[in-house]
């Protein structure tokens, strides 16, 4: 199945640490997380690059899986550039497939580095989530979801 040739990039600039003046004199932020949302025939995928942590960047990722979950039946979270993840991001990675077993959909996650499968495992979020080796491997399962209309 080949990737649609529709993007939506986001890359969020705001967020938190360290805290700095822009030129105009105003406090700015930046996120230590980028996400890039992409459609997959019917999978939506988020490429996760950077720190899933405290508040910000926790909670940007949980309102990027929120939008996605409006216009398609399964996500899959790309984690093949995710750093670190701390109890934010598993506390928001909890509540999202919460919100998308209510509503018959599904997140997955694919490509986690070992020491974040290992956080996974360690809070049995392993036996919560489905979880794949590579996004290839999770892309391959979406085939069995039909559109939404």
């Amino acid at each position: 199945m080949g990737l649609s040739a529709s993007l939506i990039h986001l890359n969020h600039t705001c967020g938190v640490s360290p805290l700095r003046r822009n030129r105009a004199g105003s406090k700015e932020l930046k996120l230590k997380l980028s996400l890039e949302t992409r459609r997959s025939g019917n999978v939506m995928i988020i490429h996760c690059e950077g720190r899933i942590v405290y508040r910000d960047e926790a909670a940007a990722l949980s309102r990027v899986v929120g939008e996605a979950l409006q216009d398609t039946r399964e996500v899959i979270l790309d984690f093949e550039g995710v750093e670190s993840l701390d109890s934010a991001g598993l506390g928001e990675l909890v509540l999202a497939h919460m919100s998308a077993e209510g509503q018959g959909k599904s997140v997955k996650l694919s490509g986690a580095q070992p020491h974040v499968r290992e956080l996974l495992e360690l809070t049995n979020l392993s036996s919560v989530f489905e979880l794949y080796p590579s996004l290839e491997d999770a892309i391959e399962t979406g085939d069995e979801f039909a559109p939404m209309i």
